[in-house]
Parts: C-alpha cells; structure tokens; sequence
C-alpha cells in the first residue's frame, strides 16, 4: 500500500470529529499508525486533548478559508495517498481496512469513498427536481493528481471549496472509481453522458 495521509477539517466535521478520529484509528491497520492531520480555524482545549488521544497534529490557521486550509495541510504532508472528510457523517472503521488494499495501485488517480450510491433512474429525477446533491463522506486522491489539478481553489470557503473541487475532478480525465466497503466500480459512464453536468457523486444512505 503507498503512504497514506487523512485530513479531516474541524469545521467541516463539527461535533462528529471525534468518531471520524476514532474510526480511522480503530481501522485495523496495527502495524502502524496513518498520519491524521486535523485542520481548524481556532484553537483550544478539546482539539488539544484530541489530538493527543488520537495522535493527530492540528494545523490552526484562524485566517484561511477551508479551500486554503485543506491545500496547507495537503502539501504539508508526504504522502503518496490524501484521504479527505468532505462531511460531518464519519464511516465505519470497518471499511477503511477493507479500503487501504485499494489504494495499492497505479491505474487510479482518485477514489471517492461512500456508502451506497442511488440507481441511475433516482439521480435523474433528483436532477430534474434541482435537488441538492450530498456530498461524498470522503475522497481519496493522489498526492500528484491533487497537485495537477491545482488544489483546491483557496478562495473558496465551506461546500463550495469542495463542491468546485469535485466538479474538476469529474471535468478532468481523472482514471476515477466508488468505493462503498463492498463495491469498486468505474464511475458511471453512461449517466455522465445523460447528465453531462452532473457529477457521479458517491452519497449515503438516507434514513
């Protein structure tokens, strides 16, 4: 498996931080420790006690917008992987084992990681209908290919730093796949094609 980094954005996270922390600790990977940067806006004692119970290192930087924030953490890192919490709803610990082995190959540049993705028949109406889109819980992206792309625009703050970023990822020829714990599959070429402006978005289930 190449080297793997999470960044996991307190704002975009919230309250649920903690889990999302927790599951990617408790992924089942113990020979060593994935390094977890954790980005904020302010600093104060829960992220420090966070960070020393989930052996995390936190980037505050009270100035930037999260475009800004996720870009300094990206290129603060090393690793050959970036695995990035795009929402507040953490995953299961479960699947990040299950995911790591996917990451151990050349013929992808990004993999966005969720849980189940609607059929195509129910992503036309919610296109018809100009209902909102949920975001993929997590994407996992190549250093290299996050660098070609230019990060994440920097001027952008919230679900728009995010929203722009997936839109070029799906723009450019980006050798992109799903991952949902059981399932990886090409993106889905023929609802690219019907929807051409549509991005082919992994989403959670809804209940």
């Amino acid at each position: 498996m190449g080297s793997v980094c999470f960044i996991v954005d307190a704002m975009v996270t919230g309250n649920m931080l903690p889990r999302h922390l927790k599951s990617i600790c408790d992924s089942g990977i113990a020979d060593h420790w994935l390094p977890i940067l954790v980005t904020s806006t302010q600093a104060h004692a829960r992220l420090s006690s966070i960070e020393q119970r989930y052996h995390t290192h936190c980037l505050i930087t009270p100035t930037l917008s999260l475009g800004a924030r996720l870009n300094k953490a990206a290129f603060a890192s090393q690793a050959e992987w970036l695995i990035i919490a795009l929402q507040k709803q953490p995953l299961p610990a479960s699947l990040w084992g299950s995911l790591y082995p996917q990451l151990n190959t050349y013929s992808l540049d990004a993999l966005i990681v969720g849980l189940a993705q609607p059929s195509l028949s129910k992503r036309i109406l919610r296109r018809l209908l100009a209902s909102t889109l949920l975001l993929p819980p997590y994407i996992a992206v190549r250093r290299a290919w996050l660098e070609r792309l230019g990060g994440f625009d920097p001027e952008l703050d919230d679900s728009g730093a995010i929203d722009d970023f997936l839109q070029r990822l799906h723009d450019c020829p980006t050798r992109l796949k799903t991952y949902s714990g059981r399932l990886l599959s090409q993106a889905d070429e023929h609802s690219s094609a019907m929807l051409p402006n549509a991005r082919n978005l992994a989403y959670t289930s809804q209940r």
